[in-house]
């Protein structure tokens, strides 16, 4: 693990046509953001100053053609293409997808070598970005082969945190998916996250049933019975501080989830649906249980306002803020489990 100050914050540029390009621009347009990082863009010089013209962005690029050549506290950006590229703003395009992947591909090989700290990934559309060569349904997944660990969508914005069992998988499919085993490992990725990343020495984590009502003892399903109920109750046992399974339908509107560090739902939209309600335009998308610290924003490219300068890089901005903090987290907790037991002398 390297030192927590100067953290590389690799940036991925997504689907050109959609947003990505503007959040990223109007998010290092305040220079005091690199007073806590240097951010790098897996791009190209021509295509950033394309996205700079059309938004009237001032920012001044250090373009580089190999990481040895990034400068401290400047906006670098490293060229991963000499295309001049035909962008569409809003336009669902396979060529404009290979060049996600390109993007995506050069900055997750930086992670993976620690040429760059972190990795915040602009939002790409999960269509055009498939090919022979390329068969993921979006980031977490390429992420999770790449790196090392066991991977978790984590929403996070502030204290609320809501994780998934399943995440893309569909709705037909999802009881097929939760195994007591699933559950086990989801908790553990989630718990030891909530120690390494977020500083949270005891944690408190809150369950959602699978069924509506958690199944009403059988009579709209017994899963939450058969497999939710004793696994969650072998986990306690094994003294981590886990409850459930709740009713989805009203624990977050009784503000339940504020007595918890963490919150466990069955599948995505269950846990996605309340969390952007409430934090919308706040929250980031954390990958959960890698060697490396990924984020995102909560949101996709938005086609429908590509290119008109109205976006608000808010989200990308916090999943920026997250990724360093997360670093500096895992920093501290390296440094704490390999001294356990050390304790400051005073001089006497």
């Amino acid at each position: 693990m390297k030192r927590a100050e100067n953290i590389i914050v690799g940036i991925s540029i997504g689907d050109l046509n959609g947003i990505g390009g503007e959040i990223v621009l109007k998010t290092f347009e305040d220079a005091r953001i690199l007073e806590f990082c240097t951010p790098v863009i897996f791009a190209s010089v021509k295509t950033m100053g394309f996205f700079k013209k059309q938004f009237k962005s001032q920012i001044v690029f250090n373009g580089i053609n190999d990481l040895n050549q990034l400068v401290y506290g400047k906006v670098n950006v490293l060229n991963c293409w000499n295309d001049v590229v035909n962008i569409n703003f809003g336009k669902n395009d396979v060529k404009i997808g290979a060049y996600a992947v390109k993007s995506l591909q050069r900055a997750t090989k930086a992670l993976k070598d620690e040429q760059i700290d972190v990795l915040v990934t602009a939002p790409i559309n999960k269509h055009n970005i498939q090919s022979d060569a390329f068969k993921f349904p979006g980031h977490t997944d390429y992420l999770a082969e790449q790196l090392e660990g066991e991977s978790l969508m984590f929403m996070v914005a502030d204290s609320l945190r809501v994780g998934l069992l399943t995440d893309h998988v569909p709705v037909k499919d999802v009881v097929e998916h939760i195994s007591s085993e699933l559950i086990e490992i989801k908790i553990d990725i989630v718990y030891k996250s909530l120690q390494r990343d977020f500083n949270i020495r005891k944690p408190k984590i809150a369950v959602l049933g699978i069924n509506p009502h958690t199944g009403d003892n059988g009579v709209i399903g017994n899963e939450d019975d058969v497999v939710m109920r004793p696994t969650l109750k072998n986990i306690k046992e094994s003294g981590k501080l886990v409850f459930g399974p709740y009713a989805a339908d009203s624990f977050f509107g009784s503000n339940n989830y504020k007595n918890f560090d963490a919150v466990i739902a069955s599948y995505h939209d269950q846990g996605l649906i309340p969390f952007k309600t409430l934090s919308f335009g706040q929250g980031v998308n954390f990958t959960a249980g890698l060697n490396r610290v990924r984020t995102s924003p909560d949101h996709g490219t938005a086609y429908e306002i590509a290119g008109k300068g109205v976006a608000d890089e808010s989200s990308f901005k916090e999943a920026v803020f997250a990724a360093i903090q997360i670093f500096k987290n895992r920093v501290d907790n390296e440094k704490l489990m390999a001294n356990p037991l050390k304790k400051t002398q005073r001089k006497i």
